[in-house]
């Protein structure tokens, strides 16, 4: 049997070197709020560079920093229905049977991989919490010697390689809906049916291709259980959820009787048969206020009483601590982008998205836009609002150049999807649930953009050459 201090030339080529990027990421990568700090200062000079005003900059980064909150809201919630719901006797349960799969360390990384991804290909938020909890179910099987961070980085990667590509993909969902599209925008693209994106033949062989990749990165990268740095020693020793302790008061009655759970749980459901009933499920699913109101009134409902409901939601809360202090300055980086207006009142975003479109043809328009969208979207991570920002001048582009207007609604689908493999936005939910830092996952998912990204681009390319141009169909 190997020593635990063995020499890490042991590991496999991969291993080794998703190692070394996990120790330097620990070492030099910064905590996700200093992170986009410096995000946001990069845009201001940029935007200053171009032309903007100092009070235009200084007004475009206040006016934007409060424009998430809705948003911040919702994530914030995903963190708090997620851990309810999971934490509820019987799913938590559930939970621990799948967690009885794997029979390794590295399988149960691969694992993980995989259930994040095809979970996420129905709902980004449903993989998000679900994978995080699958992680934490794994690392108290110890004796699995399973290494958390790479455990952690392949439970990221619904949202990491393939989330766009399924039914929650927000450019997609818009494209199908022409109520849902700005009348400008409908005029250039007109209406594009699943069939025409995440449909396509092309498409499902790129998701196929993605998945089967990122579980190979997965199983090459995961370290042997002798490097393995298990969940035991990042200080996370959770074993099982805490009794609910006894009553002790009179005034506690409604608290332990499950009349509130029951009553407010059938009004919760009442709405909720509304809503799936008036509308397709994976639309209904798709939208986050949903998605958290199924996942809170299923928990309420699954934890029968209010007080144990409510010590579930105590203990989630600390978790989302980054995401409430991180999401605002996303919001400023997004509105210096969009409405700090420069030289001729082009904003930096319009100036960026003008110096790709004049050198692409036809032939390149998947390569020169992919980069473009991958670039945009590190400082705009937020799929659905940079699709509305991007969507004019994109479209209008495919158009002018005669390129499959679904096509490249994937194009922007697959490259947004690449800088989320290193952007702490996304992973803020995750790293709430699992009790680390992004630089504790971010040296594993770094070798996942690193192929990924030459893979996507090129497959991109590839396939959109198999597709002929169509013209808008207005409804």
């Amino acid at each position: 049997m190997s020593k635990p201090n063995q020499s890490k030339a042991d590991e496999g080529l991969w291993a080794r070197a998703a190692l070394r990027s996990a120790g330097w990421a620990e070492r030099w990568f910064p905590d996700a709020w200093v992170f986009a700090a410096l995000g946001v200062l990069l845009v201001a000079l940029a935007a200053l560079g171009f032309g903007a005003t100092p009070t235009a900059t200084v007004t475009a980064f206040g006016d934007g920093f409060w424009s998430l909150i809705p948003f911040t809201m919702q994530m914030t919630f995903v963190v708090i229905g997620g851990y309810v719901l999971a934490t509820a006797p019987v799913v938590a349960r559930f939970i621990e049977l799948l967690a009885r799969v794997p029979q390794s360390g590295r399988g149960a990384v691969c694992y993980i991989g995989l259930v994040s991804m095809l979970a996420s290909l129905l709902s980004w938020g449903f993989s998000l919490v679900f994978a995080g909890l699958l992680v934490r179910a794994l690392a108290r099987r110890e004796q699995l010697r399973m290494d958390y961070r790479a455990a952690g980085a392949a439970a990221y990667l619904g949202l990491g390689a393939v989330w766009a590509m399924g039914l929650s993909s927000s450019a997609a969902q818009l494209q199908a809906n022409p109520a849902s599209m700005p009348p400008g925008l409908l005029k250039i693209t007109g209406v594009l049916p699943f069939s025409q994106t995440i449909f396509l033949w092309q498409s499902l062989l790129l998701t196929s291709v993605l998945i089967s990749v990122s579980l190979l990165i997965c199983w090459l990268t995961a370290p042997s259980k002798e490097h393995a740095r298990t969940a035991q020693d990042f200080g996370i020793t959770e074993t099982t959820t805490a009794a609910l302790p006894p009553r002790t008061r009179p005034g506690e009655w409604l608290e332990y009787s499950p009349l509130l759970s029951l009553l407010i749980g059938l009004l919760g459901l009442g709405w909720l048969g509304y809503e799936f009933a008036s509308k397709p499920a994976i639309s209904a699913i798709a939208n986050l206020n949903t998605y958290n109101f199924l996942f809170l009134t299923l928990g309420l409902l699954l934890h029968w009483r209010p007080r144990s409901f409510l010590n579930a939601v105590s203990r989630a809360v600390p978790s989302t601590a980054g995401v409430l202090i991180q999401f605002p300055l996303y919001g400023g980086i997004a509105a210096l982008l969009t409405h700090a207006p420069g030289l001729g009142g082009e904003t930096l975003a319009h100036r960026l998205s003008g110096l790709f479109v004049q050198v692409a043809s036809g032939e390149t328009f998947a390569l020169v836009m992919g980069v473009y969208s991958a670039v945009l979207g590190f400082f705009v991570p937020s799929g659905g609002g940079k699709w509305l920002v991007e969507a004019p001048y994109v479209m209008q582009a495919a158009n002018d150049l005669h390129v499959h207007l679904g096509w490249a609604v994937q194009v922007y689908n697959a490259a947004e999807a690449l800088p989320n493999l290193i952007n702490p936005f996304w992973m803020l939910p995750l790293l709430g649930v699992l009790g680390l830092k992004a630089r504790d996952i971010v040296g594993f998912t770094f070798i996942q953009l690193v192929v990924h990204t030459p893979l996507v681009l090129g497959l991109l390319w590839l396939l959109g050459l198999t597709l002929a141009y169509v013209p808008p169909v207005l409804p």
